[in-house]
């Protein structure tokens, strides 16, 4: 028996499947691409996830999250030096796992704020996600690093170079016809 899929339901189905996909195949060499940090380490990672809930949208955003922290419980080597830092369940319980999370909420968040916004609204979204991203870092970082270095190195390392993909996803959102060809399909 066979079956054959026609329709636009199906088809848009499979192209949000293989967007997410995607999604979490970038946030993935993001997380590779990084400068090692204790306990921290420096990565692409804000980039990679502003950029898709720009691209994507909240609801594909996170369900790109969702698929990414999903594959690295699951023991796959998606997050930043794994395996050699440990996999699964145990490395989103160590000192990221407030960054991994914030992550989550950031997706969704900057989707949602930056929807029909112009440049300087997709800005304030990034923005106002990159903190919600160190708060939920920074408290989950407390339970591993005294509070007196916390700020020092949790968040000082980072929010320059964190300013700066923001400004390099703003700017590549500043081409907004490119963006509404993705959402469109």
């Amino acid at each position: 028996m066979t079956t054959v899929v026609t329709g636009r339901v199906p088809l848009r189905a499979a192209r949000h499947v293989a967007l997410v996909v995607a999604g979490v195949l970038l946030v993935t060499l993001a997380a590779k691409v990084s400068v090692p940090f204790w306990p921290v380490p420096m990565t692409l990672q804000t980039l990679a996830v502003m950029a898709l809930a720009l691209a994507l949208g909240p609801r594909l955003a996170v369900a790109t999250m969702l698929g990414y922290l999903a594959a690295g419980a699951a023991g796959v080597p998606v997050f930043s030096g794994t395996p050699e830092r440990g996999l699964g369940l145990a490395y989103m319980a160590g000192p990221t796992g407030g960054y991994l999370a914030g992550y989550l909420v950031a997706a969704g968040l900057v989707g949602w704020l930056a929807a029909g916004r112009g440049l300087l609204g997709r800005v304030a979204a990034m923005l106002v996600s990159l903190a919600v991203v160190y708060g939920c870092g920074l408290a989950w970082l407390a339970l591993f690093v005294p509070a007196d270095r916390l700020v020092a190195l949790g968040l000082a390392p980072f929010l320059v170079g964190d300013l700066v993909k923001v400004g390099l996803v703003a700017a590549g959102a500043a081409a907004p016809p490119g963006l509404r060809r993705i959402r469109a399909r």
